[in-house]
């Protein structure tokens, strides 16, 4: 199923203490390819070594994946390598983590998890986040919203958290947080809610408050001023855009007037909760209800309101984030 690095590199943090592992797999829910350009920029600005590949032939489906192959001056040039792997990285201060990244396998699940779970449990991890981006009715103009989910109350502060039962479909990112939780470790997801209009495009927003989340619940150093410098490029671009366009203004008002208010509810009502008594107060499943309830809503109005933005696909808004 993999190869391990030989000889294998020390990945503790302390005697005490083991690295977080970072899973971000390619091609489910990766809206604004927050997912991917995560990775991406884990990779490019920090140092970094593979310490197990996964064989792909095992768990790829080329003809739905195809790798890109280039033809130059009629020759061929170069044939994309597809490769989903755990590698080591170290922070600006050097704390080492551990980054599983790749194309989300296409079959053998069972197996794909269970030969991560046992990584997990050789490099003696201590937490596992996961990372996804999902489409929302939300206007770029507002701030992105981050829900958290997993077993342990530090990984869900400070964002949103949705207490209400739901049902989703299912991702090998998904199972293995599923089995990793079976196996009682630390793990849990961060989403990042990408306006649905740009969730085509790079959306650099989306990676910047990702990679924000997992430096505070992993105590990590992350350099993340060049996915600043994307972030405001690329709002200006939309910014641009949206000026020369009433029809744009029109629905992107109605949106942002849909998101204060129904933020401020969801807010005012949680407020509320940590104010009252103990007979009172409401359960975690009625506040997951109506931050459920907020999300629902804004996809429904949205879609009452007529057309959505016919914002242009921003280019290259990463160009430079190493």
């Amino acid at each position: 199923m993999y190869d391990l690095e030989y000889p294998s590199p020390e990945v503790a943090v302390t005697p005490e203490h083991g690295p977080t592992l970072i899973v971000a797999l390619q091609g489910y829910a990766d809206a604004g390819h927050a997912v991917e350009s995560s990775a991406n920029h884990l990779l490019h600005a920090l140092e970094h070594r593979p310490v197990a590949s996964f064989h792909s032939d095992e768990l790829i489906d080329y003809r739905s994946r195809r790798p890109i192959a280039t033809i130059a001056e009629n020759q061929l040039a170069d044939m994309e390598d597809i490769r989903l792997e755990m590698h080591i990285i170290q922070d600006t201060a050097g704390t080492p983590f551990l980054l599983l990244t790749g194309p989300e396998p296409d079959m053998r699940w069972n197996a794909f998890t269970e030969a991560v779970v046992s990584l997990v449990d050789r490099f003696n991890v201590e937490k596992t986040v996961c990372l996804y981006a999902a489409p929302m009715a939300v206007p770029h103009t507002r701030p992105l919203v981050i829900t958290a989910h997993g077993n342990t109350p530090a990984m869900l502060q400070p964002h949103f958290t949705m207490g209400a039962t739901i049902r989703i479909p299912g991702s090998a990112a998904l199972m293995l947080e599923y089995q990793l939780h079976k196996s009682g470790h630390q793990v849990g997801g961060f989403t990042a809610h990408v306006p649905h209009y740009v969730a085509a495009s790079e959306f650099p927003e989306a990676t910047l408050k990702l990679l924000r989340a997992v430096e505070r619940t992993a105590g990590l150093d992350l350099p993340l001023d060049s996915l600043q410098l994307d972030v405001e490029r690329t709002a200006a671009q939309l910014n641009e855009q949206t000026e020369e366009s009433q029809e744009i203004q029109k629905v992107l008002k109605v949106l942002e007037t849909q998101y204060d208010q129904d933020l401020e509810r969801y807010v005012a009502r949680s407020e509320q909760s940590s104010l009252a008594t103990e007979s009172s107060m409401p359960t975690g499943d009625e506040l997951g209800a109506e931050f459920e309830r907020f999300l629902q809503s804004l996809d429904s109005r949205a879609l009452d309101s007529g057309s959505e933005p016919p914002l242009d696909p921003v280019e290259d808004p990463q160009e430079d984030n190493d």
